[in-house]
């Protein structure tokens, strides 16, 4: 029990540092891209923002997903890699089909995966949101000083 809390717990760390290593690139990114952000047409601009950080969260879950995979491979919890890609990604989104379970010696693992999950799409949800709105509330403002 105690290796498995181990595990999962450097397991939940190290996907938090990737989230919010990509986090900051990400900011980094808006950050050079202000200027153009700002400049008019608005419109267009917010919808390939919203497509670019939709897209960086899927990229964040799905290396987490991944991240669950290696492990449940690696501690031979599950016997193929497909079959570890689907629990981890069953788990991570939580929705628990029942379908594939992990042996009794690692079942501490799945509850952990899930909890980083539910975690990590939360965070990513809230830095999209504040990212767009950020961006919105600046164009708002160069279009009122214009006017």
């Amino acid at each position: 029990m105690i290796l498995q809390i181990v595990i999962g717990s450097g397991l939940l760390l190290l996907s938090i540092v990737i989230a919010a290593s990509s986090a900051l690139v990400l900011e980094w990114l808006f950050q050079a891209a202000n200027p153009w952000l700002m400049r008019e047409p608005h419109r267009p601009k917010l919808v390939l923002l919203l497509i670019g950080v939709s897209v960086w969260v899927l990229g964040v879950i799905t290396a987490g997903v991944w991240l669950w995979a290696f492990v449940f491979l690696a501690v031979g919890a599950l016997p193929t890699l497909e079959e570890a890609v689907y629990f981890s990604l069953v788990s991570y989104t939580t929705l628990g089909f029942g379908d594939v379970l992990l042996p009794r010696e690692w079942r501490i693992l799945s509850g952990m995966a899930g909890a980083n999950g539910f975690l990590n799409f939360g965070l990513l949800t809230a830095l999209m949101v504040e990212a767009l709105r950020h961006v919105r509330v600046g164009q708002h403002e160069v279009r009122r000083q214009k006017r």
